[in-house]
C-alpha cells in the first residue's frame, strides 16, 4: 500500500494572513481608488503638494519637501511643474527676502476643490449602498482609525 504525499499548500490566501494585513490591504486599495478620482491634469505627487499648499497656506520649498518627505531638488522640480501649469506661484517671503514662498493660485485652489468634490461623490455613492447599521459601524471605525493615525 502506497501512501500518497500530502497535497502542497498553494500558499497564503488573503483570508489567512491575519487582520493587520487584511486591514492594510483594504485601506491601500480604498486609497488607490479614491486617488484615482482626481483631475487628470497633474500627477498624484504634484496634486499632493498642491493640496498641502491649499490646506496649509504659503510654504517654502524646504518646508514642502520636509512635509512631503522628499528631497529639496525633487520639490524644486515639482514646484516648477506646478508653476508652469499655473497652479502655484512664487512670492517673496515677507520676513526673509532670500526665501521664496509657494502659494496656490485661484486655478490651483479650484483644482483641489474639484478633486475633493469628485472623491467625496465617489465615496458617497458607495456609502449609500450600505445599510444604516453598516454606516454606523463605519462611523465608529473612522473614529478608531483617526485615533490610530494620531498616535
Amino acid at each position: 500500500m502506497s501512501i500518497s504525499p500530502a497535497p502542497k499548500h498553494p500558499g497564503p490566501r488573503v483570508a489567512d494572513v491575519g487582520f493587520p494585513t487584511r486591514l492594510r490591504m483594504t485601506l491601500l486599495k480604498l486609497t488607490r481608488s479614491l486617488r484615482a478620482q482626481r483631475s487628470m491634469s497633474i500627477p498624484e505627487g504634484q496634486h499632493a503638494v498642491l493640496a498641502t499648499v491649499v490646506a496649509l497656506g504659503a510654504m517654502t520649498r524646504g518646508e514642502l519637501a520636509e512635509r512631503e518627505h522628499v528631497r529639496p531638488p525633487s520639490m524644486t522640480r515639482t514646484v516648477q511643474c506646478l508653476v508652469d501649469a499655473g497652479l502655484v506661484e512664487r512670492t517673496t517671503h515677507p520676513e526673509d527676502r532670500r526665501q521664496v514662498l509657494i502659494t496656490p493660485t485661484d486655478a490651483g485652489t479650484e483644482l483641489v476643490k474639484e478633486t475633493r468634490r469628485r472623491r467625496d461623490q465617489w465615496l458617497s455613492k458607495r456609502l449609500a449602498t450600505l445599510t444604516p447599521a453598516e454606516r454606523a459601524t463605519l462611523t465608529e471605525a473612522e473614529k478608531i482609525l483617526r485615533r490610530l493615525y494620531n498616535q
